[in-house]
């Protein structure tokens, strides 16, 4: 085979190697974004004074002394209803972050019903916040699948996380859950999808507390 005829075979295996390179990069950031989907909530990250204590259960707690305030979380929640978590202050409050996209908020939807209808008697009160649904149609849906009949404020943009302050006991990922006492501060929070024992575990000390 002369050099001359070679040369188109060899400039279609350079291109088709780097086809395949380009195949192969392509699926690695699918790959990793796929990962990072129920992780990434886009929100001010910690550090700073936290003050706060993460048990080997990946549940940070605060002392009342050294508790931050919720920040103002109000308005339209999945439904079209309004609402202001500041209404529930003299309530002990679970607020729970999710997406209808996300398979842990899936895992965990269940257990936060049956905790939550097994409570709610003793002054506490569960609220969602819906997050990256693009419309709300997916989040009622989701609702209905898994039967949660407490109410999601709809934050598709992160808005309402993003009122955090840094350095507190801020949702940094999804699903993310906070325990929120009866005067309205940030007592406990986890970065993770919860059991019905962990998420009893976690609301308990709150609950208790006069």
């Amino acid at each position: 085979m002369s050099a001359a005829s070679r040369a188109p075979l060899r400039s279609n295996r350079t291109t088709a190697r780097a086809r395949r390179r380009a195949a192969l990069t392509t699926g690695a950031v699918a790959c990793a974004l796929l990962v990072s989907a129920c992780s990434s909530g886009g929100t001010s990250g910690g550090g700073g004074n936290t003050n706060y204590i993460t048990g080997s259960d990946g549940i940070a707690t605060v002392g009342k002394g050294d508790r931050a305030d919720v920040p103002d979380l109000s308005g339209k929640t999945v439904d079209g209803a309004k609402l202001d978590i500041d209404d529930y202050r003299g309530k002990v409050v679970v607020l729970n972050v999710w997406g209808s996209w996300c398979p842990p908020c899936r895992a965990e939807a269940k257990n936060f019903e049956k905790v939550y209808q097994d409570v709610k008697d003793q002054g506490v009160q569960f609220v969602g916040i819906n997050t990256r649904d693009t419309s709300t149609g997916p989040a009622r849906a989701f609702e209905k699948e898994y039967g949660v009949s407490y109410p999601s404020l709809y934050d598709p943009a992160g808005k309402l996380m993003l009122r955090f302050k840094k350095g507190t006991l801020n949702p940094q990922a999804i699903p993310s859950t906070l325990v929120i006492d009866r005067d309205g501060r940030i007592a406990a929070r986890t970065l993770q999808a919860l059991s019905e024992e962990k998420l009893r575990k976690m609301l308990a000390p709150v609950l208790a507390e006069k």
